[in-house]
């Protein structure tokens, strides 16, 4: 995969193709894909192409207009089973657009989406208030490609069509600092419920790709995520203060964390008060040579709890789970659990870490400190690793609760020794070879049970085909 990292810009057959040659040459031989395409999960009455609207699929012609007016146009069937809105093949070039409730955008499999590059002609949203200041810079943020508020119903899928953020003008202003907002994400829903989003190839991101923020009932299936390994903070999927949440069967390379858990950020998102919540994360494929494949943070002053990962393979990725905090940060990250992790080619297996500086400004709470506790890990099995775990918290305020069961690490050749680094966590561990650090006290015998996910499913594993309520 180290050609992605020459290639500023790619195309989606050239990134498609990188990732066949990966799976071709045992790359991602680990990864088990489901074969799966998901169905919409709402049905509508009504539906239309772009075309009707006027839409060109030449991949020159400007289709914002036309997509906005399709979208007003069939927001009237809402209260009347709802819409569909066909994207048909072709390269339909498209400036930022709103979506509505009970709504369904579709994409062919030969559709690709081409976001514009005309930077000024992007419209401006203000901060999120969880996090009072752009990620950026200061002030506010470029809106998102497709974008929706205070929605009720909305799937956004197809036949793996394609959405491309053409990121890479977007991350040389960016890294040129000739950028006064902050980037454009290709995807974010806020303030909305019952939320699908699956059978789609995301591309090029500007930045992060998939934020649904405040939100709940959301699903998230099936898609391909695809950057070069060293574009700008293109997260893969990163629910941000939302509840009852599902990711399954994600395939992504990105420059940035594969699936990145966030809740606000230092005093703004303490006072915004709303966690992230009733988390699944299962079948997840990651390559991230300089970010983790599930993180937690750095931006959780709201809080995350009840995250359950299972089945995560991640290749040629920094660290397999990294939880990032700060002095300032407060919230908490607890009832964490991950059962089933392969790893190929890795720095670091376990990352956590209570430096992660990085404030929005001077005013954070020096006294806000985060509280990191019930982190279970189980079933783990890694190879060529660098170093097996680096747990760091913070002095005076330890991480608790870590749980370490059947976990084996094989060392690369250049491999740091010791292999473990901890200090200011508490904790025990059972079958961990190579054997952890004194802090997880060493329990004997793997037991049934221990660091496991919890029996009692949630609320979200019950959304499977279901037909959300209209």
């Amino acid at each position: 995969m180290e050609s992605l990292n020459t290639i500023p810009f790619l195309s989606s057959q050239k990134l498609k193709t990188l990732w066949l040659v990966a799976v071709v040459v045992g790359v991602i031989g680990v990864a088990e894909s489901s074969g799966r395409e998901y169905s919409a999960i709402s049905n509508r009455a009504h539906s239309a192409s772009i075309k009707d609207f006027g839409g060109v699929g030449d991949g020159k012609t400007l289709n914002t207009k036309a997509f906005r007016e399709a979208v007003n146009n069939l927001s009237k069937y809402s209260a009347q089973g709802g819409a569909k809105l066909i994207v048909p093949a072709g390269k339909w070039l498209t400036g930022s657009f709103n979506l509505t409730s009970h709504f369904t955008l579709f994409l062919h499999k030969d559709a690709v989406l081409l976001a514009s590059q005309d930077i000024n002609t992007w419209p401006l949203v203000p901060p999120l208030p969880s996090y009072g200041h752009g990620r950026d810079t200061s002030g506010g943020r470029y809106i998102s490609l497709i974008f929706g508020s205070n929605l009720v119903d909305v799937v956004i899928t197809g036949n793996n069509g394609t959405i491309d953020g053409q990121g890479a003008l977007w991350w040389q202003q960016f890294r040129s600092k000739k950028l006064k907002y902050t980037r454009p994400y290709l995807i974010e829903i806020m303030h909305s419920d019952q939320i699908q989003i699956s059978n789609l190839t995301l591309l090029n991101s500007p930045n992060w790709n998939v934020h649904p923020v405040y939100s709940s009932n959301i699903i998230i299936q099936g898609l391909t995520i695809l950057a070069p390994i060293k574009s700008a903070n293109t997260d893969g999927i990163n629910p941000d203060s939302c509840t009852n949440v599902r990711l399954e069967d994600n395939y992504i390379v990105a420059g940035d964390d594969c699936v990145a858990v966030k809740s606000g950020w230092d005093q703004y998102g303490i006072k915004y008060g709303k966690p992230t919540k009733q988390l699944i994360i299962k079948r997840l494929t990651c390559i991230s040579p300089y970010s983790a494949a599930i993180a937690l943070g750095s931006e959780m002053s709201g809080g995350i709890e009840d995250v359950r990962a299972s089945d995560i393979t991640a290749v040629h990725t920094e660290s397999g789970v990294r939880i990032k905090s700060a002095i300032g940060r407060g919230g908490y990250v607890k009832n964490i659990y991950l059962k089933g992790l392969r790893a190929h080619t890795m720095k670091w297996v376990f990352l956590m870490s209570g430096d992660y500086g990085d404030h929005p400004d001077n005013h954070f709470d020096p006294k806000a400190f985060p509280v990191v506790a019930g982190i279970n890990f189980r079933d783990v099995v890694a190879d060529n690793v660098t170093m097996a775990g680096k747990m760091e918290g913070i002095s005076g305020h330890p991480y608790t609760g870590v749980c370490m069961a059947n976990v084996t690490i094989g060392m690369a050749k250049n491999g740091k020794k010791p292999a473990w680094n901890c200090s200011n966590i508490q904790g025990v561990a059972s079958g961990v070879v190579p054997p952890p650090c004194p802090l997880l006290h060493i329990q004997g015998p793997v037991k049934p049970g221990m660091c496991d996910l919890p029996p009692k499913k949630l609320e979200i594993h019950n959304m499977e085909e279901m037909e959300f309520q209209n």
